[in-house]
């Protein structure tokens, strides 16, 4: 199985205040453990950095750069799915809607990846399934 991962997911597995983290933690150790595909992307990677930085700190960095991003299968996003993405933000024309969102429902549509790890709304209005339940 493959299982798409936000930052949201990210986010909530790292911080121990975040109102997901333990459902994260239980998650994320399950899905290590069944040997799941983690897909993720680049932009998904940088957003996480730079939150997780400016939330969390460094030593949080260091912990999602050393012992997560090695875990993971990451999409480098190409022109076209660029591309398509900010055509999906200017079409929303929503304020909360991120091109890192959009650019990942158009890379997870192209892996015909269907679940996701996230607590982003975002993803199930778009159809997703969005793990943990």
């Amino acid at each position: 199985m493959r299982v798409f991962i936000d930052t949201s997911a990210f986010l909530a597995v790292l911080d121990a205040d975040d109102d997901n983290h333990r459902r994260a933690r239980d998650y994320w150790q399950r899905i290590l453990q069944e040997r799941t595909v983690l897909v993720t992307t680049n932009y998904v990677l940088l957003e996480t950095h730079a939150l997780v930085q400016n939330r969390l700190g460094m030593e949080a960095v260091r912990v999602f750069a050393v012992d997560i991003v090695p875990t993971l299968h990451v999409v480098w996003v190409d022109e076209k799915q660029h591309r398509l993405g900010v055509s999906a933000l200017l079409a929303a024309a929503r304020r909360r809607l991120s091109l890192v969102d959009c650019v990942s429902f158009e890379v997870a549509r192209d892996l015909h990846i269907g679940r996701v790890f996230c607590f982003d709304k975002h993803f199930v209005e778009q159809g997703f399934i969005c793990e943990p339940r």
